[in-house]
C-alpha cells in the first residue's frame, strides 16, 4: 500500500516538512497541555466579558472602575485591606477627599500596598498598533511600574505587574527604555509581536528587580549574563489577571532559562488570593495540585520561538525547577542588581530611570 517511503521524497519536499516541524511540534505541545487540563479553571471569553461588564475584573479581588478622562482605577483589597469608597488612604476619614481622583481604593493595613491602591492605569492608542501604550498614574503624575511600585507586598508576598494575561497572544512588556516605562507591545522589524499560540499562564514582572547584563552567571547557567530586564513572573493561578494590574503573589520556584545566550529567570508564583494559594507553598506542591504545570511552562518557553526559525531555548541547573528558597534568593539577587543600577555601581546602558 505504501509503495513510496518518505525518504524517497524530493529534497524540496523534505525541506518544506523540516521547516514546518517546529511549528507542528509547538502546536501538538499546546494541544497536549490543554488536553491535560493545565489551563485549569480558565474562564471563557464570554464569561470574562460578562464579569468585566459587571464592573469587576476577572481577577479575584481586583476591583476596577472607569474614571472619566483617566482610564481604569485598580485596587487590591484581598490581602490586608478592606474596600472603602473614595481615594487611596490608610484612614477612612480621608477617603472622600480622593473619591473623584481615584474612583475606588482600599483601606490599607500594609503601607506598601497603599501606594499600589492609588495607581490608575491609563491606556492610549489602539491595541495591536505601535501607538498603543498603558501609562501608570498616581494622581496627575505619571509613574513607573518598574521603579515606583514596591517590590514587597508584605507577609512574604511580592508585587507582580501583569503584562500579558493568560490565554492571550499579544507580546506586551514594560518598556524599560521609555520614560516612565509604560506597557507597550514589543516590536520586531517594524511590526508588533504576537506569540504563535496563547500563553497558558499570566505573565509579568517584579518591580525593582533587574537581571544585570554586566554580571556573568556561574557554571550552572553556562556563564550566561543577565538579559537586561526585570525578573519575569509566570503566575499559575485560576484567574486571568488584567494587563497593568498589580497582584500580590507567592513565589514557589524558578527556572533558569537561557535565551540566545542570556540568563532569563522565570519565577513561578501564584496569586495570593487564588483558592489554592494556601495549599501550594513550594514547587513540589504544584505537581500535587496541578500535575504537569512546571514541565508545561518549561516546554512552552523552550519551543515558543521556533516558528520564527529561532533555536530552542535551554535551561540551566540540569533543567530542574528550583524550589521556593532558591526563588527568593533570585528575587533578592535581582533586587540587589537593581539597586546597583540606580546607584551607578552597575552600568544601566540605555535604560530609563527616574
Amino acid at each position: 500500500m505504501y509503495s513510496r517511503p518518505f525518504r524517497s521524497a524530493s529534497p524540496a519536499a523534505r525541506s518544506s516538512v523540516s521547516a514546518l516541524l517546529p511549528a507542528v511540534l509547538l502546536g501538538l505541545a499546546c494541544g497536549l497541555l490543554l488536553g491535560l487540563g493545565l489551563v485549569h479553571g480558565a474562564a471563557s471569553q464570554q464569561q470574562q466579558q460578562q464579569q468585566l461588564g459587571a464592573g469587576l475584573s476577572v481577577a479575584r479581588g481586583l476591583h476596577t472602575r472607569a474614571v472619566p478622562g483617566r482610564g481604569v482605577a485598580h485596587a487590591r483589597c484581598d490581602v490586608g485591606f478592606s474596600l472603602v469608597r473614595g481615594g487611596c488612604t490608610s484612614s477612612t476619614s480621608n477617603a472622600r477627599a480622593h473619591e473623584a481622583k481615584n474612583g475606588v481604593t482600599c483601606k490599607a493595613t500594609m503601607p506598601a500596598q497603599a501606594v499600589v491602591a492609588s495607581i490608575v492605569c491609563k491606556p492610549s492608542g489602539e491595541l495591536g498598533t505601535e501607538e498603543f501604550k498603558m501609562d501608570f498614574m498616581e494622581g496627575e503624575k505619571a509613574i513607573s511600574p518598574w521603579h515606583n511600585i514596591p517590590l514587597e507586598a508584605g507577609n512574604g508576598l511580592y508585587n507582580m505587574v501583569t503584562e500579558i494575561p493568560k490565554m492571550s497572544k499579544a507580546k506586551m512588556e514594560v518598556d524599560t527604555k521609555a520614560e516612565n516605562n509604560p506597557i507597550k507591545q514589543d516590536m520586531k522589524k517594524g511590526k508588533v509581536r504576537y506569540y504563535h499560540g496563547p500563553i497558558f499562564w499570566n505573565y509579568g514582572c517584579l518591580p525593582q528587580t533587574w537581571e544585570d547584563p554586566n554580571i556573568k552567571g556561574d557554571d550552572q547557567v553556562n556563564g550566561a549574563f543577565g538579559d537586561n530586564d526585570p525578573l519575569d513572573v509566570v503566575e499559575i493561578g485560576n484567574a486571568a489577571l488584567e494587563m497593568g494590574s498589580v497582584t500580590p503573589v507567592k513565589p514557589l520556584g524558578v527556572l533558569s532559562m537561557i535565551d540566545d545566550g542570556e540568563l532569563d529567570w522565570k519565577l513561578i508564583a501564584i496569586n495570593a488570593n487564588d483558592p489554592k494559594a494556601s495549599e501550594i507553598n513550594d514547587v513540589e506542591d504544584i505537581e500535587k495540585h496541578y500535575p504537569g504545570t512546571v514541565s508545561g511552562i518549561r516546554e512552552w518557553f523552550r519551543w515558543y520561538k521556533t516558528p520564527d526559525d529561532k533555536p530552542v531555548n535551554s535551561f540551566g541547573h540540569g533543567e530542574k525547577a528550583l524550589g521556593k528558597a532558591d526563588a527568593i534568593k533570585v528575587i533578592e539577587e535581582t533586587h540587589k542588581h537593581y539597586q546597583d543600577m540606580l546607584s551607578g555601581a552597575s552600568d544601566k546602558g540605555k535604560l530609563w530611570t527616574p
